[in-house]
């Protein structure tokens, strides 16, 4: 069906319609909008053009609100409440919320980078609530990729035309022993000298699964894996507890504090995981987004 209301009639311009019968004139509208008078006076011009019809008297170089210009007023507040009512629910119904943030994270940050993270927010959006949700690298990825999460602190993805990352800072792995084990107090290990070792590790999906997998490529050897776990903490109780070594991030070093020791790995086996912030290129211009890339900017400038 052809629409009977001109190109030229714009929320844009009933916005500034409704600023004008605010404010009372020209100046006043503008600052109510941020804009120049010149641009108000234009809006209204042509407003009253696209209506066909005589909204406004001049009085010396004052604009006065005719009947029908309060008639269109009091139409445009309806409508763009109703239009600004129908944005929310349709945000809604796509996974979006102005007043809440789902925010994906990989375990290991959250006995450091998510409390700063969450501080850093309320105090610049203190209506926001924050929920966080955990999982693997892979797993955390995909949930972005289909709205389930608004954005994820992860290991940076490859290259993706969908995806906008800010990396925060670089981690390296380390071999992951239990206090008082033969390999306590080592300068720095060789995991040829591991091979007959027992290990435990993550599943598949998480980012340092993937980095121990490539350092016992490197050794030339397949370790024996006694089991794997899909939460990192889990992972460092089992080496705590003896049941055997495994890889782990620096950024976990003071988790289990003299329980399970860090030891740096031999510069051939040499790995670095670049965590950042990443969320969907269509949506860089949420204010919720916006609000999180400048507080990661800032943690990772300290």
């Amino acid at each position: 069906m052809r629409s009977q209301i001109s190109d030229e009639i714009t929320f844009r311009k009933l916005e500034i319609l409704l600023a004008y019968m605010e404010g009372g004139n020209l100046n006043a509208a503008a600052r109510l909008l941020d804009i120049s008078a010149v641009s108000v006076h234009r809006a209204l011009h042509s407003l009253e053009e696209s209506m066909s019809c005589q909204l406004f008297s001049l009085q010396g170089r004052n604009l006065i609100p005719n009947e029908a210009a309060q008639v269109l007023a009091e139409v445009s507040r309806e409508v763009i409440k109703l239009m600004a009512d129908g944005i929310a629910a349709t945000r809604s119904a796509a996974g979006y919320s102005a007043d809440r943030l789902k925010l994906g994270s990989l375990y290991s940050l959250t006995t450091g980078t998510i409390p700063e993270v969450i501080i850093g927010i309320k105090l610049r959006k203190p209506e926001l609530q924050t929920e966080l949700v955990l999982g693997s690298n892979a797993d955390l990825l995909h949930k972005l990729k289909q709205n389930a999460i608004d954005a994820a602190l992860i290991a940076l993805p490859e290259a993706d035309p969908d995806v906008e990352s800010i990396p925060l800072f670089e981690d390296e792995i380390y071999f992951a022993a239990p206090s008082g084990s033969p390999y306590a107090g080592a300068r720095e290990i060789d995991l040829r000298d591991c091979a007959a070792e027992k290990f435990v590790g993550l599943s598949e999906g998480f980012i340092t699964y993937h980095g121990f997998q490539e350092a016992f490529r490197i050794a030339g050897f397949t370790p024996t894996v006694v089991t794997r776990v899909s939460d990192i903490f889990s992972l460092m109780n089992l080496v705590g507890a003896g049941i055997g070594y495994t890889l782990l991030p620096g950024r976990v070093r003071h988790v289990f504090g003299d329980k399970v020791e860090l030891i740096p790995l031999k510069q051939e086996y040499l790995m670095r995981q670049t965590i950042g912030l990443s969320f969907l290129r269509v949506r860089e211009r949420d204010p919720n987004l916006l609000a999180l890339a400048a507080v990661c900017r800032m943690l990772k400038h300290k």
